[in-house]
């Protein structure tokens, strides 16, 4: 019991009615002044804007491109306007532009506006940062927008910086953010054996927590190597947030992130991806569509789409073939919400798969442990033995509920928002 969780309880009064959130870095008087005579290292990326929100009780519009949208001063930009000193910048998967392929490797660079070094956590295999790079700061600072799913990678680079924070004897501030997928919690559990680069942690796909709860989770649980609370954190939390909030972003948190129904609908479409179905990467709405060249003709798959190389997606599956598949575009986001992680996606396409004779396997190939890659995405391979087996959505998700219902109870010590 070293060091305690640190969370400065500003925020945790209940909201005012229809108030507007405000997000952690926002409020500089609560911890600019704590950064003062201190070396600080940023965990950022291109979604590091300060103020980037649009929240209400209903989202009316799911399907308006992030690009679209204006956005406001980079956190970077802030800090050094109130005279920081910034020494140094983290970065995650995609890089601090948020520009790059979906595992790519990101080497480090500089920024060329600030002249800063640009520490890459994907610049070599372990994910961690180098000695030498922890001696390069006293403070961590985290600002980075995440969407609350197990599989989406910025959390393991969390986890990883915390883990060398602690075992160096280095403070980490989270200015938190709410989590647009923070209103329910859902899928399988990370089985032990299915540990990988895109699920680190045991936890469900949905985990309904903001950085700053699974911050404190990860200290307060023993998840660092060198045990619990460990490492010395502090949470600057949000204002006027609860997990029921409705929070619509105005920037895409990753390259094929673009829209908010996006963010609402990868919970289920993910599956798909190292399949022989196209999320439809490398169009302007992937993870809203599916569709693949083996399911034409097909009844129920008569929507197209051919994907393009494009930024962030340069080589995507089926590059520039017609694929045949399902527009989600339509669905009522309601419906989708209602849904959680919708099983019934990959069901439907699988059984179609399967209808054509396929020489090849609809999972494709298995890593040298025999785990396919939708058994890393969902936790464990029982998600794919029961759609095999034939079961139905519902009861795929029955089979997660007990699990659910124990992560709530271990989770909820850790909560900084009503639920």
């Amino acid at each position: 019991m070293k060091f305690l969780l640190v969370v400065l309880m500003l925020a945790v009064s209940l909201p005012s009615f229809g108030a507007e959130v405000v997000i952690g870095n926002e409020q500089f008087s609560e911890y600019v002044p704590l950064l003062e005579g201190k070396r600080i290292a940023l965990f950022s990326n291109h979604s590091g804007i300060v103020g980037d929100r649009f929240s209400s009780d209903s989202v009316p519009d799911v399907d308006t491109p992030f690009a679209s949208l204006s956005s406001g001063q980079h956190i970077l930009d802030a800090l050094l306007e109130r005279n920081v000193n910034v020494a140094a910048i983290f970065c995650p998967e995609h890089g601090f532009r948020g520009t790059e392929d979906a595992g790519a490797r990101v080497d480090h660079s500089v920024d060329e506006k600030t002249g800063i070094p640009i520490l890459s956590l994907y610049a070599k295999g372990t994910r961690s940062p180098a000695g030498e790079d922890m001696a390069k700061f006293d403070v961590l600072v985290v600002d980075m927008q995440d969407v609350g799913l197990r599989y989406y990678t910025y959390y393991i680079s969390l986890y990883y910086l915390m883990d060398a924070c602690a075992k160096h004897g280095k403070e980490v501030i989270i200015l938190d953010r709410p989590n647009p997928n923070g209103f329910y919690v859902d899928g399988g559990m990370l089985r032990e054996g299915y540990e990988s680069g895109v699920g680190r942690l045991p936890l469900p796909v949905v985990h309904g927590m903001t950085w700053g709860e699974l911050a404190g989770m990860i200290n307060g649980e023993g998840w660092l190597s060198s045990g619990r609370n460990s490492c010395k954190l502090r949470v600057i939390p949000c204002k006027n947030y609860t997990h029921r909030t409705k929070y619509s972003l105005i920037r895409n948190p990753s390259p094929n992130i673009k829209s908010m129904r996006a963010v609402y609908l990868y919970a289920s479409t993910c599956f798909f991806e190292n399949t022989k179905i196209s999320v439809g990467r490398g169009t302007n709405f992937p993870f809203e569509i599916y569709g693949s060249p083996y399911l034409k003709g097909l009844e129920g798959f008569g929507f197209t789409f051919r994907p393009h190389s494009m930024q962030g997606a340069t080589e995507p599956p089926f590059m520039d073939e017609t694929c045949y598949g399902v527009d989600l575009r339509g669905v009522p986001i309601e419906e989708i919400w209602e849904a959680g992680v919708n099983p019934e996606y990959l069901i439907n396409a699988y059984h179609a798969y399967m209808r054509t004779s396929p020489k090849e396997s609809f999972w494709g190939s298995p890593n040298k442990n025999g785990r396919y890659w939708v058994d890393l995405l969902s936790g464990s391979d029982e998600l794919r033995k029961m759609i095999e087996a034939g079961k139905t959505a519902e009861e795929i998700k029955a089979s997660w509920q007990e699990d659910i219902e124990a992560f709530k109870v271990r989770r909820k010590p850790y909560l900084l928002y009503e639920e």
